[in-house]
């Protein structure tokens, strides 16, 4: 599997980083082997090598949200948040995907 079918971009993400809503459209994105979760102006939050991260999808969450750990910090995602339609799980589906494709692991 080549480099460029483990890209993925989301924009319009909730991300959460415990007990504080850190955006409510903010950008998740892969690209070159790294993961970087974005404001919705563009600035770095959190970047790590993608087989650094892990990610997965808590219990208790919708279909739209993940959980991933990046740099040993639990951020929530939520996939989805503008159009409020179900591609929010497909996204997500999708996230969980590229960040196994890449070498990371799923909680």
């Amino acid at each position: 599997m080549g480099m460029a079918e483990s890209e993925f971009s989301a924009t319009g993400v909730r991300i959460e980083r415990w007990p504080r809503s850190l955006t409510r459209a903010g950008q998740v994105m892969i690209k070159d082997g790294r993961l970087a979760l974005l404001t919705s102006y563009g600035r770095v939050i959190e970047s790590a090598p993608v087989r650094a991260v892990r990610a997965g999808k808590p219990w208790f969450a919708d279909d739209a949200s993940t959980v991933a750990t990046v740099n040993g910090k639990r951020y929530r995602l939520t996939m989805g948040q503008r159009s409020r339609r179900p591609e929010g799980g497909a996204l997500a589906g999708r996230f969980l995907e590229a960040v196994r494709g890449a070498g990371g692991a799923r909680d």
